[in-house]
């Protein structure tokens, strides 16, 4: 099984998903943004682009390295990545789908006053890139991705309370 956190960046999908790991046995986190960072380090270059998830073999290199974990370790993949573009969130999906892996998918969410406060906060520095997807985070929740995701409002929550509710989440349909 895969449980994919989404959600804008700087939402706590990474220190959730760690948390997330520990209550689930037999778990592994995979940070799918390893398979971008890899086809970054290609040289030369692969065609300019603003994000990694723009490139074609993004993709279905991140489909293909959660199918070969969990078929040489079994148990579940825990994946923190932001996926913004309904598209891209459809290719993942289906071809998880077409190896039989079952998705589990959450957005952690919060407001924008929230988001926003906390990406200001972060130390050492506040990070430009994290608050430049505030707006697309917003659109695709208004259009789609609350539709397609179990929503965890992290508004009022701590990452450990986030974290248990969807280990209960998970682990009640396991029962």
């Amino acid at each position: 099984m895969i449980v994919w956190l989404n959600g804008t960046h700087g939402a706590g999908k990474t220190t959730t998903s760690t948390l997330v790991q520990r209550l689930l046995p037999g778990s592994r986190v995979f940070d799918a943004e390893k398979v971008g960072e890899t086809l970054m380090d290609i040289s030369p270059g692969l065609p300019a682009t603003d994000n990694f998830q723009h490139w074609p073999p993004w993709r279905p290199l991140v489909v293909d390295t959660a199918r070969r974990v969990l078929d040489y370790t079994g148990g579940t993949l825990v994946v923190p990545m932001t996926v913004l573009v309904e598209q891209y969130w459809r290719e993942i999906a289906a071809g998880l789908g077409e190896h039989g892996i079952p998705v589990r998918h959450f957005v952690i969410h919060a407001e924008q006053d929230t988001l926003r406060h906390r990406i200001e906060s972060a130390t050492p520095v506040p990070s430009p890139f994290r608050l430049q997807y505030l707006a697309p985070y917003a659109e695709a929740s208004r259009t789609w991705l609350h539709q397609e995701a179990e929503v965890v409002d992290t508004t009022h929550l701590t990452p450990a309370e986030a974290a248990q509710e969807i280990a209960a989440r998970v682990e009640s349909d396991r029962r």
